[in-house]
């Protein structure tokens, strides 16, 4: 599943093609994606001007003039196609090679627009949804209501993780990427973001909270290496994965930067550890650290809230 940085890269390569301007024809080619499309989706679009395009988490939310807002969530396998009448392709988040193929069958919206040109969303799994909720109820609404705060923003600070973690007994790295804590974080930069900050992913997550609620030292340096390595992944235009490339041809680059994650048995790459990078399974889902210099140790005693 796209994580942040690659929903990021999404977003500004939309951004060109749809903001200002406005829906001339909506084209639904099935009723549904991973739900119903909302009722008369299709007329509630056309003619409305998209005021601004945003991301909350891994959604994006393009601003209608009609007092609405699209959300549109690219599911596992969901990408964008943005052609302009010139042959030029505009957009840099073309996530999946099997959806990047001629697969027209998996061109299930197409949006033309006012100024010429035409988004195509092609989901081949079709776990990806687009629904409209009337913006001033924008944060409230099913999606976003129990959403925690965005890793990005200026909130997240030792005080907060701490805050938001305090008293938890659950493993660090599943706390992370509990999406009513901290939204948008997911596997891939989570393993790379706690080995920078040398935490092992199993340690509880409330041994980062002292036993007054501040933040401990590592609480500090966890929100600072959070911050770091999804700025650095969105600089990078995200990571090619096996299937993940861009609608233009080229690849996130961001895995060659990867310290931990899909690389078991290989050297770490901190300066003077001589360890090597282990995979572990936590919730269904492959854990990568190295032991050497993540050790599995609690800082100290967690204090319950």
């Amino acid at each position: 599943m796209p994580e942040l940085p690659e929903v990021e890269t999404v977003r500004r390569g939309l951004a060109p093609a749809l903001v200002g301007a406005r829906f001339s024809r909506v084209t639904l080619r099935r009723p549904d994606l991973r739900f119903p499309f909302p009722a008369r989706f299709a007329q509630r679009l056309e003619g409305r001007a998209v005021t601004d395009l945003s991301r909350r988490a891994k959604y994006l939310t393009a601003g209608l003039d009609s007092g609405e807002t699209l959300i549109m969530h690219l599911g596992m396998s969901g990408r964008f196609d943005v052609a302009l009448p010139d042959g030029r392709n505009l957009s840099p988040g073309d996530f999946y090679l099997e959806g990047a193929l001629e697969t027209p069958k998996h061109d299930h919206v197409v949006m033309a627009m006012g100024n010429g040109a035409t988004v195509t969303y092609n989901d081949v799994r079709r776990f990806g949804f687009m629904d409209l909720v009337p913006t001033e109820r924008l944060s409230a609404c099913r999606h976003f209501a129990r959403m925690g705060i965005e890793p990005l923003d200026a909130g997240l600070t030792g005080e907060a993780v701490a805050r938001l973690f305090r008293g938890k007994v659950t493993p660090l790295k599943a706390a992370l990427l509990d999406q009513r804590l901290i939204a948008g974080l997911g596997n891939i930069y989570v393993c790379e973001a706690l080995h920078r900050a040398g935490l092992h992913p199993e340690i509880p997550a409330g041994a980062l909270a002292k036993p007054d609620g501040q933040p401990t030292p590592k609480a500090r340096l966890l929100a600072k290496t959070i911050g770091q390595v999804l700025t650095e992944a969105v600089a990078a235009g995200g990571s090619t994965l096996r299937d993940y490339a861009h609608t233009d041809g080229s690849a996130g680059a961001f895995q060659h930067a990867f310290r931990v994650y899909d690389r078991v048995g290989q050297p770490c790459r901190t300066r003077g550890c001589g360890g090597r990078i282990a995979r572990m399974v936590q919730s269904g889902r492959s854990t990568f650290y190295c032991a050497d210099c993540q050790p599995a140790q609690v800082p100290g005693p967690i204090q319950r809230s």
